[in-house]
């Protein structure tokens, strides 16, 4: 593995699990036994890094989103899969995170929001049109008013207190089912009640 992608995997392990603001460059080099002065050939500052870090994790949730898109069986089953992954994701990830960024690397926050806006916010209007044509959504539905609801309350997750209470997975797995049940038909109910325990029986 070369040097750039060694300290980008470090500071991608190093900032879920502690958060960005208190990891510093020096941190990142003692762990990977490498100088500082070796991280800034390959990142200009830590705004650079931090930039790669999030690309490489909104990769990767596009990437498992899309993957569970297409291996559902439906709008309903499309929903669980997709809450799985973001929950594994913040079951590993430091709750401060998304706090971090917004405050401290407002570029990266920007790019963020793109994120949210061009992926995420356009597949859960494809999974809601999805549903409503599979009769498991309501057809009454205001579609790009619920799925722009659904894509803020991400905006909870930038309220530390209320998330070191309650865990970024705990809060997404509740949001989830709090919209499929608002948006349900009694058909798609009728899935939402297999899901859950199918899940259940997992654990």
């Amino acid at each position: 593995m070369e040097v750039k992608d060694r300290i980008l995997e470090k500071a991608h392990e190093l900032y879920m699990r502690y958060g960005i603001k208190s990891i510093t460059m020096d941190e990142i080099a003692g762990h990977l036994g490498i100088s500082k002065k070796t991280i800034y050939q390959s990142y200009a500052d830590k705004d650079e890094l931090v930039s790669a870090v999030f690309y490489r994790i909104m990769n990767e949730n596009k990437g498992m989103c899309c993957l569970s898109r297409d291996n559902s069986d439906n709008a309903i089953h499309e929903q669980f899969l997709c809450s799985d992954v973001v929950q594994e994701m913040f079951g590993r990830m430091n709750p401060s995170i998304l706090f971090d960024i917004k405050r401290y690397h407002p570029k990266v926050y920007a790019e963020f929001e793109k994120y949210k806006l061009e992926f995420i916010y356009e597949m859960i209007k494809t999974s809601l049109k999805r549903g409503v044509t599979e009769g498991l959504f309501r057809d009454d539905l205001s579609i790009e008013i619920i799925a722009r609801l659904q894509l803020e309350t991400v905006t909870l997750l930038h309220e530390t207190e209320f998330v070191h209470k309650h865990g970024l997975a705990t809060i997404e797995k509740e949001l989830n089912e709090f919209f499929l049940h608002g948006s349900a038909t009694a058909k798609g109910k009728e899935l939402i009640t297999t899901y859950k325990l199918q899940r259940q029986n997992k654990q």
